[in-house]
């Protein structure tokens, strides 16, 4: 591509300062000489103006994306996560990183407006990497973990493998008071509650390329096991006679992939790009309450999940400032679920407990990218969606869904140092086949959740402004405002579910909470980014970054109809990372500093607040050994950040019900101490 070979040439004629063509500003691999970088992953997280975007967890490929592509393009996997992705690329593969400033003829911006691109060194030779860990937990648990890495090929045929262990934890533990009481400050119960959550994952992956009928064609492959426990207890020390509350769940998940990718070159300016795809997952879960008292609830879930999707698109770049893109992709999902309830051993029924939902999805698009000065850039495009959804068992319907989906970015560049972006954009969501089966949270004593499949997905119209300002080679400051009228928005809201006694004969309505469309709304976000180098304020080597996320929302609450937030909608965000390289010493050291937030939950019967109530602050230590050994200690949660957790619980309905009590938990998780030791070899 010509944008790529002019980037290139620059690129080796400058280094190591960034270098700017054509909206693309090229970081080549002697950029981040000096700075104790060990892989693709750590490069980014050094490149100014840029933050790494994972992507959406959504059935189909092309809105899943996230904003890094390698060599071009995205990577086939969905289940593998992309920043898991990057690690496993060494610094020692990668020649230079190219990041894309509100677009440029002949790339891809995934509906992005910045996006970066990994350019991966040509040639063979065989790489690994090794690497103990272990995280050792403020109440004496260890959660290990080893990891293999391995790459080679010709240069013509490549392969990649991964294999991996290791235990997790959430938190590590929380403990504190509980305390009920109600409106008038009366204490119903109080106790000390202590929760822990951990378990183990395993990881099998692996990746082959090689030419195929005058193009390339690649394969990969990705099992995923996931074992994970979460255990609540509260010991009453009032009243005397309440005992013990214990809530245990445990789950375990199944995942497996295989992707194919198929490309081909038309000329020089021409490309075909064949995807195809498919996922398997098994998931089983079990939730066991049990109270002081002697009462149980139990809740039971199993699900059978599927995805196969094929893709097809056709890429031609007119010339330099002019390229265009087309494509049509089809994708076929299912859901099987099964879902019981029992109250003292009692089954309850639960609005879709039995459901079996399946989607056919398909969607066409069209590209076109467009720089008609020097300084302007142009990406539009157009998607159009089509997809029907029918449930059988407990719910029976059939629904179809069309939408139309344009975009239009612009990029201004005032200057040689400044940038101004701008999107227009209709975003349609995607139903969660989470939202259509029932649920429960027993640890918050919350009961059960029901499904609901007949949900319409979330549109919005999305207008977005940003500005960029790069300053000392290696500076940059970006703000962003974005603004989304919503309709459709996606919320919780009351069922009711009749049914007949079948010893006295009455009838008896019980009301649960389900997702639905509560109509329309507004979500504004301010997003504030820095990248900060110290060198001018004589810390050579240093590196502070920081980010800042405002948000606003406005619905109608489907209880109350009054107006509120959106449910787990954050208002305020913010984190600064400092890091500093120390290379004659083999040493890198710094901070990351997370700020506490706030989120509430509004349900039909309840209204649950959760509170992070200060920073949490990780503090790293990085030494080399010798050229392949690194040794890394971290010792987190220095603050010992607070969990306040308090859920105010009516008698009914919130608009008509009154006020029953106030359940408060004031959680204390303790500090961590983990430590790799990671080995690298080959080329």
């Amino acid at each position: 591509m010509l944008i790529v070979q002019v980037l290139a040439q620059a690129a080796a004629a400058t280094a190591p300062e960034a270098v700017a063509q054509q909206g693309i500003i090229g970081y080549p691999a002697a950029f981040f000489q000096g700075q104790q970088v060990a892989n693709a992953a750590e490069m980014l997280e050094r490149v100014p103006g840029f933050n790494l975007d994972t992507g959406n967890s959504v059935r189909g490929f092309e809105g899943a994306a996230g904003n890094v592509v390698i060599d071009g393009q995205r990577p086939t996997s969905k289940t593998d996560n992309l920043e898991e992705i990057l690690r496993r690329i060494p610094v020692s593969q990668v020649e230079r990183i190219e990041v894309i400033r509100g677009g440029a003829p002949g790339v891809d911006m995934q509906g992005k407006t910045v996006i970066a691109n990994v350019i991966r060194k040509s040639g063979g030779g065989f790489r690994g990497m090794v690497a103990v860990a272990n995280n050792h937990l403020w109440d004496g648990r260890n959660m290990p973990g080893v990891r293999l890495e391995l790459s080679g090929g010709d240069g013509v045929r490549t392969w990649e493998f991964l294999a991996r262990q290791g235990a997790g934890n959430d938190d590590g533990g929380e403990f504190g008071p509980r305390v009920r009481f109600t409106p008038d400050g009366v204490i119903l119960r109080r106790g000390d509650h202590k929760s822990e959550a951990d378990g183990v994952q395993q990881v099998i992956s692996g990746a082959y390329a090689q030419p195929l009928l005058g193009g390339r064609i690649s394969v990969n492959g990705r099992a995923f096991w996931d074992n994970w426990k979460n255990e609540d207890t509260t010991r009453y020390t009032f009243p005397a006679d309440r005992g013990t509350d214990n809530v245990v769940s445990p789950y375990d998940d199944f995942k497996t992939e295989v992707g194919v990718r198929y490309n081909r070159d038309y000329g020089l300016k021409t490309k075909l790009e064949l995807v195809g795809l498919r996922t398997d997952q098994d998931y089983h879960a079990f939730d066991l309450f049990r109270a002081g008292g002697g009462d149980t609830s139990e809740f039971r879930n199993e699900r059978e999940m599927s995805e196969t999707i094929g893709r097809a698109v056709l890429k031609h770049q007119r010339s330099a400032t002019l390229s265009f893109e087309g494509g049509l992709e089809g994708a076929l999902n299912k859901l099987d679920s099964h879902s019981e309830a029992f109250e003292n051993g009692v089954e309850q029924r639960v609005p879709a407990a039995d459901v079996t939902v399946e989607e056919t999805r398909g969607e066409a698009f069209v590209k076109a990218t467009w720089r008609p000065a020097t300084a302007w850039t142009v990406d539009g495009g157009v998607r159009y969606e089509a997809s029907k959804i029918s449930s059988d068992g407990d719910v029976m319907l059939e629904k179809t869904l069309r939408f139309l989906k344009p975009r239009l970015a612009a990029s201004w560049d005032v200057g040689p140092s400044t940038q101004i972006r701008g999107r227009v954009e209709r975003v349609v969501g995607q139903l969660n086949f989470d939202d259509f089966v029932s649920g429960t949270d027993l640890t918050a004593g919350t009961g059960v959740s029901a499904g609901n499949p007949d949900l319409n997905p979330e549109q919005a119209w999305v207008v977005e402004a940003a500005i960029e300002q790069r300053f000392w080679k290696s500076g940059a400051i970006t703000l962003a405002y974005r603004h989304s009228e919503l309709k459709d928005a996606v919320d919780r809201g009351p069922v009711r579910v009749t049914t007949v006694d079948p010893v006295t004969g009455q009838t008896v309505t019980n009301v649960f909470d389900q997702p639905t469309n509560i109509g329309d709304g507004t979500k504004d976000e301010l997003i504030a980014n820095v990248n900060l180098p110290l060198e001018r304020l004589g810390l050579k080597g240093g590196l502070l970054r920081g980010e800042l996320n405002k948000r606003w929302s406005d619905v109608t609450d489907p209880t109350t109809l009054s107006k509120r937030p959106i449910s787990r909608l954050r208002p305020l965000e913010w984190n600064v990372s400092f890091s500093q390289d120390l290379p004659q010493w083999g040493t890198s050291f710094g901070f990351d500093l997370y700020s506490g937030w706030s989120q509430i939950s509004y349900r039909f019967n309840y209204i649950s607040e959760v509170k992070l109530q200060n920073a949490y602050l990780t503090t790293w230590v990085e030494k080399r050994l010798d050229p392949g050994v690194v040794v890394r200690i971290e010792l987190g949660n220095w603050t010992e950040r607070g969990i306040r957790i308090a859920t105010r619980q009516y008698d009914g309905p919130r608009d008509t019900g009154r006020l029953l009590y106030t359940d408060d938990r004031d959680l204390t998780p303790g500090r961590s101490l983990f430590i790799r030791v990671r080995k690298t070899f080959g080329g």
